[in-house]
């Protein structure tokens, strides 16, 4: 594990999912997972729940770590490296697009407010409403939301059932009957979580979901926890918001619709159609620096 001790970083969160990101344009970093471990673990790293290499699909292709452009994704696209913060590859990650993309649009390496991300996922079409150096509100198409059956987590000895729903990533998304927003908060992820693995032999990320309230303004609202792979419990997931608000409207017999959902590091928008999903939320910008030399010893 080595990195170049004037490897530059940037720090970044959306509703406080946090990541590293990295600009790489030439994919010439060789992100093994120790060295992705090390850079987002908080004692001894930067700290982050993942890694974002900013890089082109083509480098990317060429340099052996993708092995052909995914659906949707050109040669020239930015491409969005997603490393989960043990260091494994993940195939998408909606929090991280939209920070990716306000990194992309606050650093000149896009010129418009709408272009495409490319992921392990597929293109990933963005808008950016707003952004400076620090703030951005993104909106990112994340394509189908896709049910794929029924399973079960034990959190500690409770049972949850909950939908299994596929967002380009696996998720079991729980709409828990008459859950309410403390009740959520109450729950002891550190108890244990554990899926059953014949559901989910690559591992899932875990949503808790209250039920669809109706608010003052008339739209519906939740709240959610969730417990990614490879990290823990994160204050945000952003395809797991909509996987949960996909189960959402399952739960309530409906194809669509659009659900404002607390978490614990903020809150989004997001919205189901038959043929896709979006996600609206902040992007926020931290910090920057470069790394020195001899950290990774």
């Amino acid at each position: 594990m080595r990195a170049p001790a004037d490897l530059r970083f940037v720090k970044g969160h959306g509703t406080q999912n946090d990541f590293v990101v990295l600009a790489d344009p030439d994919a010439e970093l060789a992100l093994d997972s120790e060295m992705v471990a090390a850079l987002c673990d908080r004692q001894r790293g930067i700290g982050a729940d993942g890694l974002l290499r900013v890089a082109r699909a083509g480098a990317l292709v060429s340099g052996g770590v993708l092995d052909a452009l995914p659906d949707g994704v050109a040669d020239d696209d930015w491409f969005m490296d997603y490393r989960n913060g043990d260091g494994s590859v993940a195939e998408m990650c909606g929090n991280g697009v939209r920070v990716f993309a306000h990194f992309v649009r606050a650093t000149g390496l896009v010129a418009t407010d709408e272009f495409s991300v490319g992921s392990r996922a597929g293109a990933r079409p963005v808008t950016i409403h707003s952004f400076d150096d620090v703030h951005a509100e993104v909106t990112v198409e994340m394509g189908v939301a896709r049910l794929d059956g029924s399973s079960v987590v034990r959190i500690g000895d409770d049972i949850y059932p909950g939908a299994m729903v596929d967002v380009g990533n696996p998720h079991l998304a729980c709409v828990v009957a008459d859950m309410t927003a403390d009740d959520l908060a109450a729950v002891d992820f550190g108890a244990g979580v554990t899926i059953e693995a014949q559901d989910f032999p690559h591992g899932a990320n875990v949503e808790l979901l209250t039920p669809p309230v109706e608010g003052s303004d008339g739209g519906l609202t939740a709240h959610m926890r969730v417990f990614e792979r490879g990290v823990g419990e994160t204050r945000s997931c952003g395809t797991g918001l909509v996987a949960a608000a996909r189960a959402a409207f399952d739960s309530r017999g409906a194809e669509s619709g659009e659900l404002r959902i607390t978490i614990p590091g903020g809150e989004v928008t997001v919205t189901i159609r038959p043929d896709g999903s979006t996600l609206r939320g902040p992007s926020m910008l931290v910090a920057e620096g470069a790394l020195r030399a001899g950290w990774d010893r």
